[in-house]
């Protein structure tokens, strides 16, 4: 099966990409990036090409925006391009280069993708930055969940080249005869992925000559365990946490034929953020006095004659599960976690699952802040403008029972669900080319 063929398997068969879906393709004018645009193209699927001009590289980068310009010119597919600050951007909010880049370019997408009607984001990651994502995660001990490394989807980004090696696209390129440009910062070991790339890859390689194949066969067992252990998990946590006026009653009684297996009782505490120290702790008082408490940065577990009560330590008072919000407000807390709230007038979009940016003008003061509510409802930003049933997309995110009712909700005057904290704005708030006024709220 040649290229071409195993690229329109793959969308059609792992990412699932309709024939009619219209998807943005991120294209940078390296050969990764190329190479996606051209197969999405003879493919025959209905594009727009994206392109992101970081202005570090001097004439450089001006060279390749002109590359992918004329690229999509020849093909009659729109082009869109967008240049940063990137220098400055990153300065100013404390990132490194590589990271400040990454914020501006995945922001820039999604509103152009909402602002151009399209379904999908196409990033070209491919095998090998599948395999550096997981060593760099296994040197940074992000755990079980780090090693799953890229997936093919998320959310409204698809990587349609995870089933291409860096050797079979620079084939394919050249068998193709397509145009691209090399980025001379790839070459740099200044920066750790290109480390890992350019010296400890091929010293693995040196080792074990298999070790690519090896490498995908262990990320496919690594996803596996993951998802076996969460499926294992979730059904426990939900039997034992009980949500009870503001806290979590856990059952002593229940809890008992876990109590000594700490590898699991941390997986069971792990959403709370208990170190296994506390939970070593845990286990050696569990039959002692109660009014004991053990406590994670923002939690804490008080012992009980027959339960253990799990509470946040920031739980808002006076009003408890409501909290109204003026439009002076600055700084407040709400549950667990602390707000910070703004209002300016650059509407470039920061992508962040903890930032909300919405149109001002569309919100009714006093804004208010809750819990989930049966019967709640929203438009999710990206998804074609459906209404969704807030207990359906909580089922969609495999958010568990408990887990759905420590979520905050933000709420417009009018009753509208303008955020559900953390994971997804309403559609009906979005930016858009006629807004002025840019309401922003950062969870901390």
């Amino acid at each position: 099966m040649n290229l071409v063929h195993r690229f329109q398997q793959y969308i059609r068969e792992t990412l699932h990409i309709s024939a009619d879906d219209k998807v943005l393709l991120a294209v940078s004018g390296g050969r990764d990036s190329m190479l996606m645009a051209h197969l999405f193209i003879t493919s025959g699927y209905t594009c727009i090409i994206a392109h992101c001009n970081f202005q570090l590289r001097e004439g450089e980068a001006d060279l390749d925006e002109q590359l992918v310009s004329t690229f999509a010119q020849q093909h009659k597919v729109p082009f869109f391009a967008r240049h940063f600050q990137t220098t400055d951007y990153a300065q100013q909010h404390g990132l490194s280069i590589q990271m400040a880049a990454r914020e501006l370019r995945y922001a820039w997408f999604e509103k152009l993708r909402v602002q151009q009607d399209a379904r999908w984001i196409a990033i070209a990651q491919h095998q090998d930055d599948h395999i550096e994502t997981v060593l760099l995660n296994l040197a940074r001990g992000t755990g079980l969940l780090g090693l799953q490394g890229i997936l093919p989807k998320r959310g409204e980004i698809i990587r349609p080249l995870l089933r291409f090696s860096s050797e079979e696209i620079t084939t394919g390129v050249q068998q193709l005869q397509i145009p691209f440009r090399d980025d001379q910062s790839n070459f740099s070991t200044k920066y750790a992925r290109n480390k890992v790339r350019l010296e400890i890859m091929p010293k693995f390689r040196e080792i074990t000559p298999e070790f690519d194949g090896i490498m995908r066969e262990n990320i496919v067992h690594f996803q596996e365990a993951y998802d076996l252990l969460q499926s294992f998990v979730l059904p426990i946590r939900e039997e034992l946490f009980v949500l009870q006026d503001n806290r979590v009653r856990i059952s002593k009684q229940k809890l008992e034929p876990y109590i000594q297996r700490l590898p699991l009782l941390f997986e069971l505490f792990k959403p709370y953020g208990f170190s296994k120290n506390v939970l070593t702790d845990l286990q050696e008082h569990w039959r002692g006095e109660s009014g004991k408490i053990f406590h994670s940065p923002h939690y804490e577990l008080l012992l009980d004659r027959n339960d253990i009560w799990l509470k946040s330590k920031n739980l808002v008072s006076n009003t408890g599960n409501l909290l109204e919000i003026a439009a002076d407000s600055a700084n407040f807390a709400f549950g667990d976690k602390q707000f910070e709230m703004c209002v300016v007038e650059d509407t470039s979009i920061r992508q962040s699952e903890n930032v909300l940016q919405v149109d001002f003008e569309k919100l009714v003061f006093p804004l208010t802040m809750r819990f989930w509510q049966e019967g709640d409802y929203f438009y999710p930003l990206g998804m074609g403008g459906k209404r969704q049933k807030l207990s359906d997309y909580f089922v969609q995110q495999k958010i568990g029972r408990y887990d759905k009712n420590t979520i905050p909700i933000l709420i417009n005057r009018n009753g509208d669900v303008v955020w559900i904290v953390n994971y997804r704005a309403d559609n009906r708030y979005r930016i858009t080319e006629s807004t002025k006024k840019v309401f922003t709220l950062v969870c901390k």
